[in-house]
């Protein structure tokens, strides 16, 4: 619509930032300090099949399973969902 702007639209919008919202001493921070996995992805390249569907991304795949082990989350359908519904768990 054209004519003048008003403030109204500036309140629909809102700045969120993950590393505002997670404590600086929360354990995953600590493990994501300490655990790189940068390469973890080259190494495990050649393993992955070139046809059908794509596989999980391994770095992801092994902070989850850390996230499961430290946290006691023994299923991993749950895990899943944890991870789905905590923001802490996706830094």
């Amino acid at each position: 619509m054209m004519g003048q702007q008003s403030g109204i639209q500036e309140q629909l919008f809102f700045y969120f930032s993950l590393e505002n919202h997670v404590l600086k001493d929360h354990l995953l921070r600590g493990i994501h300090r300490l655990l790189d996995l940068g390469q973890f992805r080259q190494q495990l390249a050649g393993f992955s099949s070139p046809i059908g569907r794509l596989s999980i991304d391994p770095e992801l795949m092994i902070r989850m399973l850390i996230l499961g082990y430290c946290f006691g989350i023994r299923s991993e359908r749950r895990l899943c969902e944890e991870v789905h519904l905590n923001l802490a768990y996706r830094r």
